[in-house]
């Protein structure tokens, strides 16, 4: 009997890039619309536990995040990322608003959500940045899937070496977050990078290589064309007219989805620009002359009117016709 030669199975192709799945799922409509997303600064994704919410400043935030969902104004996601390159533990970055809300404490938390994420205040009591350049989120939560943690660090090892050759390290930053979804679709990245006119939306990737950095950034980041063959999606606020359901965010937690809302009137529909820009908007549109049917209704009041003049008209020849009459017999 012949002996079977044990072929071990390397750990890329068994966790990364050169995985069975790879390419195999549709990425088309895998990331749902939503309006805003907080980044919250924490330890180093090394250090994550698999649920990084379960523990200190993040869990605080993902209570809080479930306590006030009803009462945010757009749908907002929660992630965390990882400390350094100016940031440090506490520090919060909201997209699209490129924010940087330094160090937030503990005891910080339920006011810097009821101000900042509810009431849409600025935050008083602590130090805020406004945000420049353009940003990527590459989902290196390892503990939380292997998958995830060998294509994650490979992927930011290129980009900063890509960046680093193009002269580019102050205008792009690169970092480690926590589960954004769809493990089977690692590599995952957020790129958050204005367009032309300076707008900022962050578009979703999947199945990203170290071979696709490059284009990442030319094509992406430099001229805001999609790589449509990578592709998840965009942030982008719902159409008017959808209500709020309960959504789990990544992580576990509970932010706010909206279903569609039957209405009647018309609404339009959502149009997509460069980089993930979206203009969607309800549109009412004006009212339709009906100009044929108009005009056949202003016909068919004027015969009216015309017969009935004609009857009037026919009535009193008449009755003229008949005094005349009696008046030659009487005389």
């Amino acid at each position: 009997m012949a002996e079977v030669e044990n072929v071990q199975v390397s750990e890329d192709e068994q966790y990364g890039f050169k995985r069975e799945e790879m390419y195999k799922g549709s990425l088309v409509g895998t990331v749902g619309p939503y309006g805003r997303h907080v980044f919250l600064c924490y330890k180093s994704h090394e250090t994550w536990l698999p649920h990084v919410e379960s523990e200190g400043l993040p869990q605080l935030f993902a209570k809080s995040f479930k306590a006030r969902k009803a009462d945010f104004t757009v749908e907002t996601k929660l992630t965390v990322c990882g400390g350094g390159g100016g940031e440090s533990d506490g520090d919060v970055l909201i997209f699209p608003e490129m924010i940087r809300y330094k160090a937030i404490q503990d005891t910080d938390v339920e006011a810097f959500v009821e101000d900042v994420l509810v009431n849409g205040k600025p935050w008083t009591s602590g130090i805020t940045e406004e945000l420049s350049g353009s940003f990527v989120f590459v989902c290196a939560h390892g503990s939380r899937d292997k998958r995830c943690g060998v294509c994650g660090p490979a992927l930011m090892e290129k980009f900063e070496e890509e960046i680093g050759s193009r002269g580019l390290s102050g205008e792009i930053v690169v970092k480690p977050c926590s589960h954004i979804g769809g493990h089977k679709y690692a590599g995952n990245l957020i790129v958050f990078s204005p367009d032309s006119t300076g707008n900022i939306s962050g578009h979703w990737y999947g199945y990203v290589t170290p071979e696709d950095v490059p284009a990442m950034l030319d094509q992406h980041i430099a001229k805001g064309e999609i790589i449509e063959k990578l592709s998840r999606g965009q942030m982008r606020l719902r159409p008017e007219g959808e209500k709020e359901k309960e959504l789990k965010i990544p992580n576990g937690n509970s932010v706010v989805e909206r279903e569609p809302v039957e209405k009647k009137e018309f609404t339009g529909g959502c149009c997509q620009g460069a980089n993930g820009v979206s203009c969607c908007q309800a549109q009412n549109p004006e009212p339709v002359k009906k100009e044929g049917s108009v005009k056949l209704k202003w016909f068919r009041s004027l015969e009216k009117e015309e017969i009935l003049l004609g009857a009037a008209t026919v009535s009193a020849v008449a009755a003229i016709a008949v005094a005349y009459s009696v008046y030659r017999r009487s005389g």
